[in-house]
């Protein structure tokens, strides 16, 4: 089958392109499943960094390390969104894919079973035909626009109250890092939070999390000494190692932040969209990447002894739409989790009480993070219907506990047989 693919962007491989919009992607098993069975997995593990836990850095200059998990290879890792895109644009160019980069779509008519592309480069316009069309175009896509607009499929579009800046924290003397190298650093502070991951070179790609508007937000930040004061009166551990974060504060885009559902993917056997253009997510669950690489195993699975486009586009549509909910969801709320509950003692105790159980009970109550992050043979439904369950035990269970001495795990035993039915056909967490 003959693909090609139309990038505006130009090619990530000879071009440095975009400075400032990049939140690291966090790397799961959902994703390196999906890297494996397209043969990638082994060209992807050099540029990985690992990442143990969160490493959370409290308002009073207290800090620490919260594992992900309970097992040492139940981690998640830190990987550059340009390097590993030139890991796949290198693996589709050797597979037959035609990449046009700096091709923009323009409009789509999708009764006509056409579409305008216009190449940036020579100020050119071309209609082409749509064989069929999947539209990548990521949250903000077009295609997505004008299925809407055409009555074909109906969208809401949430956006999130708060936006993100990039920066930056170099690297420390002779290429070390300056913070904890395998840990995604947290600096929560309730209505906002700054966080970092780790690079290869012993840099940070820092980012911060803040309110679009009131009076701790990207509205009140509008001069450099206003910024300054912002940052250092927040954070003032990591803004001493951050030499150029106010001019990268005021030099970089602020990024926005949203949600979208959209009810139906596609038009009949002519259009479909696929990941964020699909079901774009916040990204405070580590998850968009992982969960788009998983769209792609389910439409090739799709494609297996299918009659017609419209047959798998329906297919995938009937597959994805309840997981892409899920994941929706569940990154919401952890970024509460994140920006304020693991300042908590109590919400440490529930953490340290749900790898406890997981450790007498591995077949039936396994951490909601834990069932997303590193159990790509666990839907996302699942996992969030799971985790509503074990969070209703773990708030029980600890309700006047100081400490897990203090559990009744007969108790518990008994909730967990009686509430969550064993699951089957657990695999080994995939590492790098």
């Amino acid at each position: 089958m003959a693909v090609t693919l139309y990038e505006s962007r130009s090619d990530p491989r000879v071009d440095a392109g975009e400075v400032g919009r990049s939140i690291n992607l966090a790397l799961a098993d959902r994703g390196m499943h999906a890297l494996a069975q397209a043969g990638l997995l082994d060209c992807i593990r050099p540029l990985a960094v690992r990442m143990r836990g969160r490493f959370v850095h409290q308002a009073d200059g207290s800090s620490g390390l919260q594992p992900y998990g309970r097992l040492p290879n139940e981690v998640i890792y830190s990987i550059s969104r340009r390097e590993l895109n030139k890991v796949l644009l290198n693996a589709a160019t050797g597979a037959g894919v035609d990449v046009r980069f700096e091709h923009r779509l323009e409009d789509a008519d999708f009764a006509a079973a056409t579409a305008r592309v216009r190449d940036l480069r020579r100020g050119l316009t071309s209609e082409i035909a749509i064989r069929p069309l999947l539209a990548a175009d990521g949250a903000g896509s077009l295609v997505r626009r004008r299925l809407a607009e055409q009555g074909l499929i109906e969208v809401d579009e949430s956006p999130l109250e708060h936006g993100y800046k990039e920066l930056s924290i170099p690297e420390g003397p002779a290429g070390g890092s300056r913070l904890e190298r395998e840990a995604l650093h947290i600096w929560p502070r309730g209505g906002y939070m700054l966080i970092a991951l780790p690079n290869q070179d012993g840099s940070f790609t820092a980012t911060l999390f803040l309110p679009l508007e009131g009076p701790s937000s990207f509205a009140t930040l509008r001069s450099p000494p206003a910024v300054d004061a912002f940052l250092s009166a927040s954070f003032p551990d990591v803004r001493a190692l951050m030499p150029d974060c106010v001019e990268e504060f005021q030099r970089h885009p602020t990024g926005f932040l949203g949600t979208v559902h959209a009810r139906a993917w596609a038009a009949a056997g002519t259009a479909a969209l696929i990941g964020d253009a699909a079901h774009a997510i916040v990204p405070f669950h580590g998850q968009g990447m992982n969960c788009c690489f998983e769209d792609c195993l389910e439409f090739d699975a799709c494609l297996e002894g299918a009659s017609s486009w419209e047959t798998v586009f329906a297919e995938v549509y009937a597959r994805r739409k309840p997981n892409a909910d899920a994941i929706a969801e569940m990154a919401l709320e952890n970024y509460l989790e994140m920006r304020e509950r693991v300042a908590d003692p109590h919400f440490r105790l529930q953490q340290s009480l749900a790898l406890e159980l997981e450790r007498r009970y591995p077949r039936r109550f396994i951490p909601r993070y834990s069932m997303v992050m590193f159990h790509h043979e666990i839907p996302y439904r699942t996992a969030q219907e799971r985790g509503r369950i074990q969070a209703q035990l773990l708030a029980e269970l600890t309700a006047g506990a100081r400490s897990l001495a203090d559990v009744d795990y007969a108790r518990a035993e008994r909730r967990i047989e009686s509430a969550l039915p064993a699951l089957a056909d657990l695999s080994s967490v995939m590492k790098l």
